[in-house]
């Protein structure tokens, strides 16, 4: 059986429409390529058409990807998600206790992982750290640097 992943609304409704788009303009643009290619002959020498192949066998095997991680998505609705301690889609807030800095990161499934927007893969180290504790809790977290030790402000 396929593995199940979850995601919230809008990173499903993000890959499907990177699927859609995959689909419906990357694919002709590259069947477009390879007609092309075709057109100016020999195709044993034609290094148009077999990059054109190769960049198609990418995209197909990129689809069928996509097809099966959708296939076996569940959605996390945000609305019920228990805030009382860290949890996935929770965002928490944590004080950094030896420099005073506090920053904020949202707990997001690992496909909607992206450290610009400060959104946290469930599985990374930092949030398995954060994931059950309490507001005021200690955490001790461990980082390249070494460990640090950092306070629970808020959950939301």
């Amino acid at each position: 059986m396929d593995e199940i992943t979850y995601l919230t609304k809008e990173g499903f409704e993000n890959l499907q429409n990177k699927l859609n788009r995959l689909i419906h303009e990357e694919r002709p643009r590259i069947a477009q390529m390879i007609a092309e290619a075709r057109e100016k002959g020999d195709l044993s020498e034609n290094a148009e058409y077999d990059a054109a192949k190769d960049a198609q066998g990418h995209l197909e095997l990129e689809i069928a990807q996509l097809q099966k991680l959708l296939a076996n998505v569940k959605i996390i609705d945000e609305t019920e998600v228990d805030k009382s301690q860290v949890r996935i889609l929770t965002t928490v807030t944590i004080k950094n206790l030896s420099n005073n800095q506090t920053i904020s990161y949202k707990i997001v499934p690992d496909k909607e992982a992206d450290l610009k927007k400060k959104h946290l893969g469930v599985n990374s180290p930092v949030a398995q750290a954060l994931i059950g504790k309490k507001i005021d809790d200690i955490v001790d977290i461990q980082v390249p640097a070494g460990v640090i030790k950092y306070k629970i402000l808020k959950i939301e």
